[in-house]
C-alpha cells in the first residue's frame, strides 16, 4: 500500500469493467470485439449474471485479471455450480456486490438498500437495462445494461468505473456499435 500525505494507508485504485446479460450464444455468437478490449484495461471484471454458457464465463476467467460473477435466472447447473447467487468483494475501499435479480423498477432502492446495509455499491442485471441510482442512505446501484441483447434499449452496452480510497469514480456507460 502506498501512503498519503497524512501518513495514512492508502487504497490502491482499481479499474472496473462491469457487465451483465451476455446470453452467448442464444442472442450472440460470441461477446463483441469492443468488450473483450477492455477487459484487458480493467483491474476486476463483474458480471452480474445470465451467462448462459460456460464458454463465456471460461473465455473471460482466461483472459482477465480478476473475475467476479453471480449465476442469473438463464444459467443451468454448470454455471450455478460454480458461481454463487451473490457476490461480495472489497475494493477500492468500497464494499461491493453482485446479483442478477433485483425485481422491479419500482421501489428497488428502497428495497435493495434494506437488503444489502452493509454494501457501498450493488451491481445488477436481468433488465438488460442500464440503471444507475443511489438509494436511502447511499447504497449505488448499477445495471450495464447488455453488450449482446439491447432489448428495447437503443444500444448494448456495459459500463466502467474506477474506485479508490473508498471513493467510486465517475461511472461511465459505453454504447456498443449496432450489429
Amino acid at each position: 500500500m502506498d501512503a498519503d500525505r497524512s501518513g495514512g494507508a492508502t487504497e490502491p485504485s482499481v479499474r472496473m469493467l462491469l457487465v451483465a446479460d451476455t446470453h452467448v450464444p442464444l442472442r450472440a455468437r460470441r461477446l463483441p470485439d469492443e468488450l473483450l478490449r477492455a477487459t484487458e484495461r480493467a483491474d476486476v471484471v463483474v458480471h452480474a449474471g445470465d451467462w448462459v454458457d460456460l464458454s463465456t464465463l471460461e473465455l473471460l476467467e482466461g483472459r482477465v485479471r480478476r473475475l467476479v460473477g453471480v449465476y442469473g435466472n438463464n444459467d443451468g447447473p454448470e454455471l450455478r455450480a460454480r458461481l454463487p447467487e451473490v457476490a461480495r468483494v472489497r475494493l477500492g475501499g468500497l464494499e461491493f456486490g453482485v446479483v442478477h435479480e433485483t425485481g422491479t423498477a419500482r421501489g428497488r432502492e428502497a428495497r435493495c438498500a434494506a437488503l444489502h446495509p452493509e454494501l457501498d455499491v450493488l451491481v445488477f442485471g436481468h433488465s438488460h437495462i442500464p440503471w444507475d441510482s443511489v438509494a436511502p442512505g447511499g447504497l449505488r446501484l448499477l445495471n450495464p445494461g447488455s453488450p449482446t441483447d439491447r432489448r428495447r434499449q437503443p444500444y448494448c452496452t456495459y459500463m466502467t468505473c474506477t474506485v479508490a480510497d473508498g471513493v467510486l469514480g465517475e461511472v461511465d456507460l459505453h454504447r456498443l456499435p449496432r450489429r
